[in-house]
């Protein structure tokens, strides 16, 4: 097992958070990650709509060219390697890119809508999750064959034992890089949030990774100014 501390930013007092990644997804996959966490308060009333305006404009892609930028190209290829379809079960960052391309960005409420919206800019998978329903540590390890997920719509699914998650003491919170568990999703009375993005060691950067986490964190202070 490797332990990485991801995300200590201590001019803002941000806690440390520990992962540890489990060796063979780390020599197998080259995953890595890139969190910090942050006090939220989550609003309905906030609306992201002039950055969405914004990003219109500097997201030079359509769906055509999508499927051949590098960072998808590089998830694509590492669900590949997981011997997983990715035009059937696509990586969270180009389902939502999708959905933007033909004006249907979901809304939910102003701290996932930051994730989204940093997630369609860079193309990098972003996770949040509510820090009082993260039960002991945290480990990055491939699912168990038959282990049971329940996806943030409530659907119990059974693992087949190829997929890559991110698990605590509990269970399974995410499934890397596209479903998030019910459990640990953002409610309306989460306070305190860990913001994880995901990216390959050797086909994508981590400064994108920590830029995506850090815009998400910039868009949530803007909704709460």
């Amino acid at each position: 097992m490797i332990e990485m501390s991801i995300g200590c930013n201590e001019d803002d007092h941000d806690s440390v958070v520990v992962v540890t990644i489990a060796e063979e997804v780390r020599n197998a996959y080259k995953i890595g990650l890139y969190a910090k966490a942050m006090d939220v308060k989550v609003r309905h009333d906030y609306d992201y709509s002039d950055v969405i305006y914004g990003l219109r404009e500097k997201l030079a892609l359509n769906k055509d060219d999508l499927k051949n930028h590098p960072v998808v190209r590089a998830l694509r290829d590492f669900y590949w390697r997981l011997d997983i379809d990715p035009t059937k079960v696509r990586p969270s960052s180009e389902a939502l890119v999708r959905r933007f391309l033909t004006g249907r960005i979901p809304r939910i409420n102003n701290v996932v809508d930051a994730g989204n919206i940093a997630s369609i800019e860079t193309l990098i998978p972003i996770g949040i999750y509510d820090l009082a329903t993260v039960k002991g540590s945290l480990i990055l390890r491939r699912a168990i064959s038959n282990e049971g997920f329940v996806d943030i719509k409530g659907k119990v699914s059974m693992l087949e034992g190829k997929e890559i998650v991110l698990a605590d003491d509990v269970g399974i919170i995410h499934v890397f890089p596209h479903r998030d568990a019910l459990r640990t999703s953002v409610r309306d009375d989460t306070n305190r949030v860990l913001i994880v993005g995901c990216y390959l060691m050797d086909s994508m950067s981590v400064s994108l990774a920590r830029y995506a986490v850090d815009r998400t964190r910039e868009l949530i202070m803007m909704s709460l100014t």
